[in-house]
């Protein structure tokens, strides 16, 4: 009998082929091009060999699989770069063909003339959920963790392997068009409910269960492929069809302003597939994605969304020759706010935590964040009461610093204030054993400052998480000058084990992200200045694909904290450090009309008591003259929110802050959402190229001022025809990165 590298075939005596896929060295199964070979071997073998019946594809490891190998696609669209220059419609057919070979292979299981069942007992996503409907039985597992989805909208692409026609024709269009635009996770009811699953199953009874569909008769034939198949949302030439398709176009272009052309391809795949027999179908849904996967909005999104991402999640920039740190217990100190998420999500990932505040009211105050947390998710179904009870049991609250002896790590989030930061770090670290590793969790004082109250400064480190700290993914490792390998290569597993991305950052004022997000801030007060309307500012930003205009991000941080960093930068830079214009505006607002943003409901927004939703205050209009809306160039006031925040992410290379253009561009759409469809700040910049890019900030700068002055470093680069991935290879080999 055949042996397989990825995959064991087992017949029993009903003749009922077990095929259980279970790559060797990976965590999860993955479709390559050698699964795709053994794959389509074996769908030969059930055919060829009489005794068989049919068979069960299912997963040896916990989960089924992830989907298709995107690195796979990034192979695909080099070889395409490189065939593209001698002959271009040549190498667009080999593209297609080779996009096509998914698609053929699923088609070929589905009509092979035998019944195929998926067992799906975990997460199955993407071209993983794309053969499950190609199956003609599938079976999921009664459990939390089954989790099912076509999620490649969120990476640039779209399920290419027959997802965008067969969904369609198993649910009814709506509900299709939502789940493949979304890219949401489906559970095991749900997607039984819209008839995408057969049957669920005990996780116990889950093999049995798909063997018995084949021995109850289960048909070898698409629901499509039989004759008089009826779509269940109808025709596409209906009423229920001309109450559809018109506005789920208006309404995809409401929620993304027509910057990915991905969700778009999505309903014309749909659309025009479902007007022709399925083979046809397949053929359409198959030339866009091969128009879809020559798109810089998916090379970008690949590139930073899945690839990038997956190496800084996997610790990318974790030093080499340092044992994992196995965290038996970790210290906060604080219990507002950010200490209280903190120690949430450090108890969610089941490591047992201190948290300390000046008296134990205080800390527990701190403690029940963690339990109103929770229990909204218990309410929700998403957590069951056994897991909140472990959780809080986790979380001890304390005033004494002697319960801080044994933590492996400690996070201090105090107060931002240099001398409370200071007593903290002392008394802490007069309980701590000598390997233990300290990290602040400050957002705007300068970690190698800090790290002289230490008297260990290289076990020092700054952590700087994100507001809420149980929502945002991304997590700030400041390096101070004397910072170890130890403490990066500690505070990176930690970040892991939390579940969250890390980004490795050298010291600064502002670090990272704030430097861009008060950029961002700053240009919409610029143009609150200059007389724009406020509803205009808002609006460009979210047409250029920001996710929160930036003067509601500006009312969700603070006002009245935006005037602190502003007096603390004239303090420690002088008064040319801030536009005066712009400290004006934010001094009137907070000292004058008290408007300190939501969290006393009057900030740019007035946010009227709930259901009511917020919206802009009048009186914005009355505090400078306006322009008239028509003569304002809407694309340009868009242009200039990105590009002034890309050209303080070029800065911020330039000197040394962040050194590997995966963190930068990573960093921008998990901390403010940077237009996601860009690939991030840096390759927003290279996929304008580094030459055209400046030329369009040389403009801006004559019109609206310095902060649209290009570095030299991209000067160079524009002279020179680099990009940041090639000026900043994150893969050469034997680079160093150095702290600052």
């Amino acid at each position: 009998m055949q042996t397989y590298k990825n995959f064991t075939l087992d017949i029993d005596g009903d003749g009922i082929a077990l095929v259980t896929w279970d790559m060797p060295g990976r965590s999860m199964n993955v479709f390559t091009e050698e699964v795709m070979r053994e794959l389509n071997a074996i769908i030969d073998q059930v055919v060829a060999d009489s005794t068989v019946k049919g068979a069960v594809i299912t997963s040896g490891k916990e989960t089924f699989s992830g989907g298709a190998d995107l690195t796979m696609l990034q192979q695909m669209l080099g070889l395409f770069a490189k065939e593209k220059v001698k002959d271009k419609e040549k190498a667009t057919q080999t593209l297609f063909a080779n996009v096509g070979i998914m698609t053929g292979l699923f088609r070929k299981l589905e009509t092979c003339g035998k019944p195929f069942v998926s067992a799906i007992n975990g997460t199955c996503m993407g071209g993983a959920f794309e053969m499950s409907l190609a199956c003609h039985g599938r079976v999921a597992a009664d459990s939390d963790k089954v989790k099912m989805a076509l999620p490649e909208v969120k990476v640039g692409i779209f399920p290419g392997a027959g997802g965008t026609q067969r969904v369609p024709r198993l649910t009814d269009t709506q509900g299709a068009l939502e789940m493949l635009t979304s890219g949401k996770n489906l559970t095991a009811q749900k997607a039984k409910a819209m008839g995408l699953i057969h049957e669920i199953a005990e996780p116990a009874k889950l093999i049995e269960t798909a063997k018995a569909m084949i021995r109850n008769g289960l048909k070898p034939v698409a629901p499509w492929d039989e004759k008089g198949f009826k779509l269940p949302g109808g025709p596409v030439y209906s009423v229920a069809g001309a109450n559809l398709w018109p506005p789920a176009i208006a309404i995809l272009r409401r929620e993304t302003y027509g910057n990915y052309p991905a969700a778009m391809a999505i309903l014309k795949c749909a659309y025009e597939g479902l007007l022709v027999p399925f083979d046809t179908a397949l053929k359409i849904e198959t030339r866009y994605f091969t128009e879809i996967l020559q798109t810089k909005e998916a090379a970008a999104m690949i590139r930073s969304l899945f690839v990038s991402l997956q190496e800084l999640n996997k610790g990318a920039r974790r030093p080499e020759g340092i044992p994992d740190t196995k965290f038996k217990k970790i210290g906060v100190l604080g219990a507002g706010f950010m200490g209280a998420g903190i120690a949430y999500v450090t108890a969610k990932a089941g490591i047992p935590v201190v948290l300390l505040d000046r008296d134990l009211p205080s800390a527990e105050k701190g403690k029940a964040h963690s339990d109103n947390l929770i229990s909204e998710q218990v309410k929700k179904g998403r957590a069951k009461p056994e897991e909140k009870e472990k959780l809080l049991s986790l979380i001890t609250p304390t005033a004494d610093y002697a319960d801080l002896t044994g933590c492996d790590l400690v996070i201090e989030a105090v107060f931002e204030d240099s001398e409370v930061k200071k007593g903290a770090t002392e008394k802490a670290e007069a309980v701590l054993k000598s390997s233990a590793i300290f990290a602040s969790n400050t957002s705007t004082i300068p970690i190698t400052a800090l790290a002289k109250n230490s008297s260990r400064p290289k076990n020092f480190i700054g952590l700087h998480f994100f507001s809420p700290v149980d929502k945002m993914m991304l997590v700030e490792i400041i390096l101070g000058k004397k910072t170890g390998d130890k403490a990066i290569a500690t505070a990176i597993d930690y970040v892991r084990a939390i579940k969250k991305t890390p980004i490795v950052v050298n010291d600064t004022r502002g670090f990272y992200v704030n430097r861009c997000v008060l950029r961002y801030m700053s240009e919409a007060f610029q143009m609150l200045i200059e007389g724009i309307p406020a509803p205009m500012i808002e609006n460009a930003a979210k047409a250029a694909g920001m996710p929160v205009g930036p003067l509601a991000l500006t009312d969700e941080t603070a006002i009245d904290l935006a005037q602190k960093i502003m007096k603390q930068t004239i303090r420690d830079l002088g008064e040319k450090a801030v536009d005066k214009d712009q400290f004006a505006l934010i001094n009137a607002l907070v000292d004058k009309h008290e408007r300190l943003g939501r969290k006393n409901a009057k900030g740019f927004y007035d946010y009227p008591p709930k259901p009511a939703k917020k919206k802009l205050w009048p009186g914005l209009k009355d505090l400078y003259p306006q322009l008239d809306p028509d003569k304002v160039d809407y694309e340009e006031v868009q242009q200039r929110l990105l590009v002034t925040i890309a050209l303080e992410a070029a800065r911020v290379m330039e000197e040394g802050i962040v050194t590997d253009p995966r963190e930068a561009d990573v960093g921008s759409i998990l901390a403010f959402g940077f237009a996601p469809y860009t690939g991030g700040a840096l390759s927003y910049i290279d996929g304008i190229g580094a030459k055209a890019f400046v030329k369009i900030a040389k403009g801006l700068q004559k019109k609206y001022g310095a902060q649209f002055k290009a570095p030299k470093l991209l000067l160079d680069m524009a002279e020179k025809g680099e990009t940041f991935y090639q000026r900043f290879d994150p893969y050469a080999k034997g680079e160093v990165k150095e702290a600052a």
